[in-house]
C-alpha cells in the first residue's frame, strides 16, 4: 500500500535562516502545541497495548523497546528510568537500539539497515510468549526495528509500535500500531522534533500507566521508588507523613526501618 511519508513532507515554514531568534522559538512552539493534540488522537491503541501489557506483566511478562537513533535512545530512556520511579526490577522493561550501547551516544554507521540484529538482541534476553515488544520508528521504515517485529510476530510475540508515518510498514508488522501524525517538522525531515516529542509523551503514557495498573502506584504517590539520594528519602518521608499523620521524624525512621514507602506505609496502618 503507498502511503505519504509524512515525516519528510516540506515545513510549514520557510527561510528559517532569515528569521531572527524570537521567530524561530515562537514557530517552533507553535509546531510543538500539536503535538499533544495529535497523541489524544491515538489513546485508544495506547490504551490496547496498555491492557495487553498489564495481563502479560502478571503473569511475568516484559516489555521490550527497540529502536535506532533518536527512537531508540528514547525507548532506553523509558526503559532506565523505570527501577528509580517505581522499584521494578531492570530487566522487566528493556530498551534495545541498533549499534548498541555506543550508539546511545553517537551514531553508529548502517546499524539500522540490519534487518537480523533486532531479532539476536532480543534472543540474549531470551524473549518468549509472555513477553512484547513494541518498535518505535517515526519514518516506519527503520530495517532494524521492522524486522525485529516481524520476527517477533512469527514467534507468536506480541507486537506494537510507536510510528508517526500512518500506513507505513512498521504499521503491517505491529498487531497494535500506534501512528501519531504530527504533520511536517519544523526543520524538514528531522524526525528529533515533533515526533520525537510526540513518542517521548506516548512512552510515558504507556509505561507510567502500566505501573499504575500492575499496583507501583498508591493513590498518585510513587511509592515503591528507589530511595538512592537525599532528595528521594526526604520525597518519600513527606509521603509517609501525609499517608499516616505523623510527624516528620516518625515518617523518616519508619522509612529507614522498613526500605520503602510502600511497607512503610503498610506497618504504620
Amino acid at each position: 500500500m503507498e502511503y505519504k511519508k509524512i515525516t519528510e513532507s516540506p515545513s510549514n515554514h520557510d527561510h528559517l535562516e532569515q528569521l531572527d531568534t524570537v521567530s524561530i522559538l515562537q514557530k517552533m512552539n507553535e509546531e510543538d502545541k500539536k503535538v499533544a493534540d495529535a497523541v489524544a488522537l491515538v489513546i485508544p491503541q495506547i490504551t490496547q497495548l496498555v491492557d495487553a501489557l498489564a495481563e502479560r506483566f502478571i503473569q511475568g511478562g516484559r516489555l521490550f523497546y527497540i529502536g535506532a537513533g533518536t527512537s531508540g535512545r528514547l525507548g532506553i530512556l523509558d526503559a532506565s528510568e523505570i527501577p528509580p520511579t517505581f522499584g521494578m526490577p531492570h530487566e522487566r522493561v528493556i530498551g534495545l537500539i541498533a549499534g548498541g550501547d555506543t550508539a546511545i551516544r553517537k551514531a553508529v554507521e548502517n546499524a539500522e539497515d540490519d534487518t537480523q540484529q533486532a531479532w539476536l538482541d532480543l534472543n540474549e534476553h531470551t524473549i518468549n510468549e509472555t513477553d512484547v515488544v513494541v518498535g518505535i520508528a517515526a519514518s516506519g521504515t527503520t530495517p532494524y526495528v521492522i524486522g525485529g517485529l516481524e520476527s517477533a510476530q512469527k514467534n507468536n510475540i506480541l507486537t506494537a509500535c510507536i510510528t508517526n508515518n500512518p500506513g507505513s510498514p512498521i504499521t503491517k508488522v505491529s498487531d497494535i500500531p500506534i501512528a501519531v501524525n504530527v504533520g511536517p517538522e519544523f526543520v524538514t525531515g528531522s524526525t528529533r522534533m515533533k515526533s520525537g516529542t510526540s513518542q517521548k509523551l506516548v512512552l510515558n503514557m504507556i509505561s507510567t500507566a502500566l505501573m499504575i495498573k500492575i499496583g507501583r502506584v498508591k493513590g498518585n504517590k510513587m511509592v515503591n521508588m528507589q530511595l538512592t539520594n537525599n532528595k528521594l528519602v526526604d520525597r518519600g518521608t513527606r509521603y509517609i507523613v501525609e499517608g499516616l499523620g505523623v510527624s516528620y521524624d516518625e515518617a523518616e525512621a519508619l522509612l529507614k526501618k522498613h526500605g520503602s514507602v510502600k511497607k512503610a506505609l503498610e506497618a504504620g496502618k
